[in-house]
């Protein structure tokens, strides 16, 4: 039995589901568990890192579902649902007593919330707005670092192409693919020229 796909494993254990939208964030989870983003571009491996990387990706698949209107909400809103159970299981496991669990997961429902609507209007204002809004969100403990929000930046805007390339038919069965999941990709290739 492998690794656990959970994003802030290991606080957390990975719940196994057949939903759609599980399926879909057990891949967004995955991809944002890679370890070139902490290695290699300056995310620190915490809880806050972690929590950085997974709503980049989750970003990507609302953002492709959102130009779909009507047809992908309910996709949109299970895979919202399921986020939000990840992070109440965190709260939790970080030893967040129950009466206290309501207020902290609507407080992190709403900062989730702030973040991808910052994401989805730097992404429109270009690469520069997408690089400080990364910046920001960078945990405290890493510090300010330009060449890694660029690089997250430039990797953002990469997944977001490509997860707007795919079907939402595909999306529908849980089937993403990012940047460095397509065959005969690597990821990191592109990321680390961009930092020289």
């Amino acid at each position: 039995m492998g690794c656990p796909l959970n994003p802030l494993y290991p606080l957390t254990s990975w719940r196994r589901s057949d939903t759609s939208a599980t399926k879909l964030y057990g891949a967004i989870v995955a991809q944002a568990r890679l370890p070139v983003f902490y290695q290699s571009f300056g995310v620190p491996d915490t809880l806050g890192g972690r929590f950085l990387m997974l709503s980049l990706h989750l970003f990507a698949v609302l953002h492709r579902l959102k130009g779909e209107g009507p047809a992908a909400l309910g996709l949109a809103h299970e895979l919202t649902d399921r986020f939000t159970k990840d992070m109440e299981t965190v709260l939790r496991e970080a030893g967040v007593g129950d009466l206290s669990i309501p207020k902290k997961v609507r407080g992190l429902a709403a900062s989730s919330a702030a973040l991808l609507q910052a994401y989805e209007d730097a992404l429109a204002a270009g690469d520069e707005a997408l690089a400080t809004i990364i910046a920001q969100a960078l945990p405290r403990e890493q510090g300010p670092s330009q060449a890694a929000s660029r690089c997250l930046a430039h990797y953002l805007k990469g997944a977001v192409h490509n997860v707007e390339a795919q079907s939402l038919a595909a999306l529908s069965t849980g089937a993403v693919k990012f940047p460095g999941t397509i065959p005969g990709e690597e990821l990191g290739d592109d990321l680390h020229e961009k930092r020289r």
